[in-house]
């Protein structure tokens, strides 16, 4: 029951109805019995930073960012990570003592659920990324901190996908456009393949679309689609008809929510519980 003393977070973002993170939280908080609630609030695109003022006003325990606000709440903090610093994109803002601090768990929590789920340790490993936005770029930090070898950014804008391979200038190289040779000889010598572009989202005008080509895919291959609606996209039905093990990428939601759970509330957060209520959000909502 919701009384005086229960402590609230938040997402802020535009649009933000639909996000999964307060069926993620809510499940978390109520598993462990913690007086905690979560919600979303729909702060539109140039108030983020007022965003955070009401997270000091309000005593708020803890907020996710989300589009179009990870940029923007940055003036309005105390301080940032490293990683947060070094990408200029914040996701999660918790308390350390009186200052409002703004961290990038994405990149970590894609790296987790690689460990976690599938087994897979990122250390040594050759890794092709498709695309060089936001979601791009923290995914490449996260891999060159986790140990890649080598890591291959393949996007169409030459400077976009440079600029996230400056994020890791010892590991990572930007290669222009997915039917370029030296794009194409990435993605089949990759043994982790990563969609962060947004061809093969429901709703899209990219929908029913694949982001490479498939034929550049086999055995021995992890596949991982940063789409997660809907649960099969066309990469992923493509990648296993390949012999490629392919995942969603529910798994990176789910452990980036883990890491800002932690933060915010010091306990472990119960990954079954929030697999299992993602899994069943998206199910309804099919």
């Amino acid at each position: 029951m919701i009384s005086g003393a229960t402590r609230v977070a938040g997402v802020i973002g535009d649009p933000v109805r639909h996000s999964l993170s307060p069926v993620l939280h809510n499940a978390a908080f109520a598993a462990l019995g913690l007086d905690w609630v979560f919600a979303a609030f729909e702060v539109p695109a140039g108030d983020g930073a007022v965003a955070v003022d009401a997270v000091r006003a309000l005593g708020l325990g803890g907020l996710s960012v989300t589009m179009p606000h990870k940029s923007e709440v940055i003036p309005a903090l105390d301080r940032l990570s490293p990683s947060a610093a070094r990408l200029q994109s914040v996701n999660c803002i918790h308390w350390v003592g009186d200052d409002l601090v703004g961290e990038s768990t994405d990149g970590p929590g894609f790296v987790s659920a690689l460990r976690h789920d599938e087994g897979f340790s990122a250390d040594g490993a050759r890794v092709a990324v498709l695309g060089a936005g936001g979601a791009a770029r923290a995914v490449v930090l996260a891999l060159a901190d986790a140990g890649a070898s080598s890591i291959a950014v393949v996007n169409r804008s030459a400077d976009r996908g440079a600029a996230a391979a400056a994020l890791a200038p010892e590991v990572a190289t930007a290669v222009a456009g997915t039917d370029d040779e030296a794009a194409a000889a990435a993605v089949r010598d990759a043994d982790l393949v990563v969609n962060a572009t947004s061809v093969g989202m429901a709703g899209t005008a990219n929908e029913g679309e694949v982001p490479l080509d498939v034929s550049l895919l086999h055995g021995g291959q992890l596949v991982v689609d940063l789409v997660y609606h809907p649960l099969r996209t066309p990469l992923l039905v493509a990648a296993r008809a390949r012999g490629a093990v392919a995942v969603t990428g529910l798994g990176m939601l789910i452990h980036q929510a883990a890491f800002a759970f932690r933060l915010w509330t010091g306990e472990e957060p119960p990954l079954e519980v929030m697999s299992a209520a993602a899994l069943g959000s998206l199910e309804q909502h099919r």
